[in-house]
């Protein structure tokens, strides 16, 4: 349960939580009182998302568990399944 939490509704609920709590520190606005901030969240919000996607990707580049070698997927052999493994590289 835990794992489904921080995987999936986590990701689909913070960006929309996030971009209420802005809306609401913004607080109601003045007539004629529009700053580049409140017209344009879609840009500001674009930014940090690609700041945080270059950022995670960097963190699963440098501490992704790949392993060394070549993956060999299921096959079928002599009459039998071989399930997928990895073979080390040479």
């Amino acid at each position: 349960m835990i794992r489904e939490l921080l995987t999936v509704i986590l990701p689909l609920i913070a960006p929309t939580a996030l971009y209420i709590v802005w809306s609401l520190t913004l607080g109601k606005p003045k007539p004629g009182d529009e700053d580049a901030k409140r017209r344009f969240p879609i840009a500001w919000l674009a930014l940090l998302g690609a700041l945080l996607a270059a950022g995670i990707l960097v963190i699963v580049i440098q501490f992704g568990g790949g392993g060394e070698g070549t993956y060999v997927p299921p096959h079928i052999s002599d009459g039998g399944i071989i399930p997928g493994h990895t073979v080390p590289a040479r």
